[in-house]
């Protein structure tokens, strides 16, 4: 029989050797982290020894310090790491100076008990196969919390870099899994008190599945003695709650897809399984979070209901006061349905907040919940006290508990609205998720290669190789090529491009791409995170994930903000009672029965409350999270709230001409040869030099050669009357070329039977001795001043012709500059090609200033030069060969279609070949900024101004006092207006081509 234990191991789950050699890993940077301590390369070499020790009694950060400090102490130990949740201790020595009894009595004589922990591997071996995991926290309320969530992941052993975002309730960790695994971060943030759960990992050999037909133990044991039995499985979870099986396999023996046909043929069909989307897990955690938020509220708010209605209401209704006022014991009947109703709202409903403070305490932090779980308690405990003081002596003071059910109330309503609009601002990826298929027809063959039917599987199963057919009207399923058929697909909703695309045999599809008209069958070659639209979606995330410069302030101020607030309560509550007892104010000032301490207690209770720091930590990630969902929805990818900081500072903008500026598509305009060569000659001389080349020029050169060699008559290459669509594809007619060499910045450098052959700019010729003649340098003039480029071409050491090459501006390219310069933005060419041409290709566009004949290299130095003084300086460029220049500059736009976008060196990801967007991005980037302004307004202005009113300031004079339970709607009010004024973005719309001339500096 299968053993039933949840958990079975069934491999030492070691990293593959692709995960050893980190191949094909792409692991997401996280744009805030505290690097580990790096082992010294030169210890390495040594053989070093890992183990971890149990350690019991350790109480507080000060312990582990002391125990840390022990072990680092002795001689030996490279590295030494204590984790005060786990209780545990990290430690790397080398085992010729000290031995391991050392390392426990060490710990044992820092006053601690220790026991050492066998590890299945004991040698230590730095790897490069790090994992990123993404985890859902679960209890965070301000900003406090996520400082104490990110501080505690730092601390662990293994975990490299930790960034935890309040907006989305979502943690990034990367970590070494031969270290730590996902369950020991799931455990250290649950032993924090707060609740943790696995996500997802960029690790490929692993899957989550929902398992439907499991109904029983004897299903249970089943299934897990099918996976037992499946070679190449290594480890597998199922959970019997969520019916969810997550399964680490060796996709080296299997396959995902085979894994769930072993599933399901070995149970005979009676259990279905289906791949879980981690996105849509996800989605469905937020609505749970949600509803479960809703629940707590209607539970709270009809419960204070009628202790507010007994307040205010009863003592109007004779009757109805009459029946309150009867006795019940030493109570009254009133007050003990106040104190039946308010109990269950403090600590049932409220369990929450005092649970949440305590972990906040124990973790030596504060937050929101300590403030609410304080004022809160002051005031049921005061009332509780009033009554028992009553019933005891006959004196009876007035009760709160109205106090603490509307403030309990009132901040469930408003944590309520935060996670309704935490949810909206996630649509950006649940729309990028709801673009792929869910299904997609699998084209079955034999081992002839044969068709032989079809099935339908799941799109999250398909295997690089799978041969997918594709309907008119259906979505291509993953990123592949067309193996079969031709058709117009729509790829606007990757591209931002509205023209459909005709796609034939060996044309590139992208996943989530529309089938217009014809049949296609596609196979498939990039999926799962592989594929266009999960960079996308993986990009998107990982911004709402980053952390705006401004915020670490912002963290910084709610991170002593508490302590703060406390003791501004604390002298709130002595000032006013102090006051009162040495006669500073009348009795008349105090409620019926009241005394100074009843009277100054609501003063302090109140500040407590209005002072809490929540909003301030939602103001900039809230921002950041619509606002990169925006961007993507308007073809901008934005890669943090870092590059939107920096992007709305920029005051130069530097372009590339070519591609850029420029359409990409160069051609020949021009061709003049000098000596008497025939014209074919010597454009077969050209194109058989220029053939090796990538360069836009020269694959424009060698287009122009074919075109003439096929389809003018005139040419002695057509004699032979061979066909021309075989020609083109192999161009028999160009000549042998031998020591090929691209000479970047100036040209190409070959020979052909045995004489030299350049083809370039002046500067080529001249380096070669060649000289340029007065009638070619004439003619070369010519055509730079007309903004094409001239390209000299010189066989045998002699010139022998001049090609004119134009590449056509973009459309909107003029517009855009005269736009940047309106908005304040100082517009900049850079490019290699020579001066004439470059400033007659920018007299075209509006640009002053410009650089010239500055190699690829040198874009970088043009932009230093720029940056003197911190001006922020912005690159745009097609990606690839502008990536140094991009990575230099303060804010690098690549500018390109989906798939040759250049995540690595930009922060900016233009999607649209459009330099429209260039407009957009600055101006999201300011609006945006300026509406994280605004919500500090919205997060401190209840603080500033009521903050005095709650503490009474104002009432000597105006007899002004704000009682608690409407210091707890503030506060929630301030949480719901910081969330909803960022929601406002999602109402941004791009400026468009017709006002772009009507933006001023502001």
């Amino acid at each position: 029989m299968a053993p039933s234990t949840r958990d079975v191991q069934l491999t030492s789950a070691k990293a593959s050797k692709e995960d050893a050699d980190g191949a094909g890993e792409e692991v997401r940077l996280l744009e805030e982290y505290l690097e580990e301590v790096e082992i010294n390369s030169s210890k390495l070499s040594g053989n070093l020894k890992r183990i971890q020790v149990r350690i019991t009694g350790m109480t507080c950060a000060a312990c582990s310090n002391s125990v840390e400090a022990a072990l680092s102490g002795l001689n030996g130990v490279v590295k030494a790491s204590v984790a005060l949740l786990q209780n545990k201790a990290d430690v790397i020595f080398d085992p010729s100076l000290v031995k391991d009894e050392d390392i426990k009595n060490a710990v044992e004589d820092a006053g601690f008990e220790a026991e050492i922990v066998p590890e299945p591997s004991t040698s230590y071996t730095k790897t490069n196969g790090a994992l990123v995991g993404q985890f859902t926290i679960g209890g965070m309320t301000c900003a406090a919390c996520v400082n104490s969530v990110e501080g505690i992941l730092r601390t662990l052993p293994g975990v490299k870099r930790a960034v935890v975002a309040l907006a989305t309730s979502l943690g990034e960790v990367e970590y070494d899994p031969t270290i730590i695994n996902k369950d020991d971060i799931v455990n250290a943030i649950e032993d924090a008190g707060f609740e943790g759960s696995f996500v997802q990992s960029n690790e490929q050999d692993k899957i989550i599945l929902g398992v439907f037909g499991v109904s029983s133990e004897m299903d249970v044991q089943q299934l897990e003695g099918i996976l037992c039995n499946l070679k190449g499985v290594r480890q597998f979870h199922f959970d019997r709650t969520s019916k969810e099986l997550e399964v680490l396999f060796d996709p080296e023996v299997l396959g995902s897809r085979s894994l769930v046909d072993a599933i399901e043929g070995g149970s005979n069909g009676k259990m279905k399984l289906v791949v879980k989307n981690p996105y849509t897990r996800m989605a469905s955690k937020d609505l749970e979070e949600s509803s479960k938020m809703f629940k707590l509220f209607a539970a709270s708010f009809f419960l204070s209901a009628p202790v507010i209605f007994m307040r205010v209401v009863c003592p109007r209704i004779p009757i109805l006061y009459s029946l309150l006022l009867q006795r019940c014991g030493p109570f009254q009947m009133g007050d003990w349905l106040k104190w039946a109703l308010v109990t269950v709202v403090q600590f049932i409903i409220g369990k929450r907040f005092y649970v949440a403070a305590g972990r906040a305490l124990r973790n030596g932090s504060t937050n929101m919940d300590v403030l609410v779980a304080l004022g809160t308690s002051a005031s049921y405990f005061y009332s509780v006290y009033a009554l028992l003081y009553g019933a005891a002596t006959g004196f009876w003071s007035p009760t709160y508990f109205e106090t603490s059910a509307m403030l309990i109330t009132f901040v469930l309503f408003g944590k309520y609205l935060e996670t309704v609009a935490k949810g909206k601002t996630s649509d950006a990826i649940k729309k990028l998720v709801e673009l792929a298929p869910a299904t997609a027809t699998l084209i079955l063959k034999d081992k002839d290669g044969n068709i032989v039917g079809e099935r339908q599987i799941d799109a999250l199963l398909i295997e690089p190789g799978d041969v997918l057919k594709v309907f008119p009207g259906a979505k291509v399923p993953v990123d592949g090529v067309v193996a079969w058929g031709s058709s117009y697909v729509n790829e606007s909703m990757v591209t931002g491009e509205s023209a459909p695309v005709l796609k034939e045999v060996n044309s590139l599809l992208i996943g989530g791409t529309i089938n217009l008209h014809g049949l296609l069958h596609i196979q498939a070659k990039k999926v799962g995170s592989n594929t266009v639209l999960s960079q996308i979606i993986s990009l998107v995330e990982t911004a709402q994930m980053s952390k705006a410069p401004i915020q670490k302030f912002a963290d910084y101020i709610a991170s002593i903000f508490v302590p703060a607030v406390v003791s501004m309560a604390f002298l709130t509550l002595l000032g006013w009672y102090l006051a009162g007892v040495f006669g500073a104010y009348p009795e008349t000032w105090l409620p019926e029965n009241g005394n100074f301490f009843v009277f100054a207690l609501m003063f302090a209770i109140s500040v407590v409350v209005i002072a809490c720091p929540c909003a301030l930590g939602l103001a900039t990630p809230t921002a950041v999270m619509v606002s990169t969902g925006v961007g993507a929805s308007n073809g901008v990818l934005i890669k943090g709230g870092d590059a939107l900081e920096r992007a709305q500072k920029i005051k130069y903008v530097i372009f590339d001409k070519t591609g850029t500026l420029t359409q990409g598509k160069a051609t020949v305009t021009d061709a003049k040869a000098f000596t008497g060569m025939d014209r074919g000659q010597f454009l077969t001389l050209v194109a058989s030099a220029e053939a090796g080349s990538e360069h836009p020029l020269a694959k424009a050169i060698v287009e122009y050669a074919r075109h003439f060699h096929f389809f003018d008559e005139s040419s002695a290459a057509a004699k032979d009357g061979k066909n021309h669509e075989m020609e083109t594809k192999y161009p028999g007619w160009l000549l042998d070329v031998s020591d090929f060499s691209a000479l970047p910045g100036k040209g190409v450098k070959c020979f052909i039977d045995g004489k030299q052959v350049l083809v370039g700019n002046r500067k080529l010729l001249t380096e070669n001795g060649v000289t340029i003649p007065t009638h070619a340098e004439n003619f070369v003039v010519e055509l730079e001043e007309s903004a094409k480029t001239g390209v000299l071409i010189a066989y045998n050491n002699i010139l022998i012709g001049v090609l004119g090459v134009a590449d056509p501006l973009k459309r909107e390219a003029a517009v855009v500059v005269e736009g940047l310069i309106k908005m304040g933005v100082n517009p900049v060419m850079v490019t290699g090609d020579n001066w004439r041409t470059a400033r007659a290709v920018a007299k075209q566009v509006g640009i002053q200033d410009v650089r010239a004949e500055v190699m690829p290299a040198g874009k970088a130095d043009v932009i230093h030069s720029l940056q003197k003084g911190g001006i922020v300086v912005a690159m745009v460029g097609d990606g690839i060969n502008d990536s140094p220049a991009l990575a230099a500059a303060d804010v690098g736009m690549a500018i390109g279609a989906g798939t040759d976008i250049a995540i690595e060196a930009a922060d900016f990801v233009l999607m649209r070949n459009n330099l429209e967007d260039v407009i957009t991005a600055i101006d999201l980037s300011r609006k945006t900024f300026g509406r994280i302004r605004l919500n500090y307004v919205f997060a401190m202005a209840y603080n500033v101004v009521a903050v005095p009113v709650a503490a009474g300031v104002f009432f000597p004079w105006l007899r002004i006092k704000l009682p608690p339970w409407l210091a707890g709607a503030c506060m929630a009010l301030s949480s719901v207006s910081v969330v909803c004024s960022s929601l406002l973005l999602r109402r941004y719309r791009r400026p468009r081509l017709t006002t772009i001339l009507e933006i001023t500096i502001e």
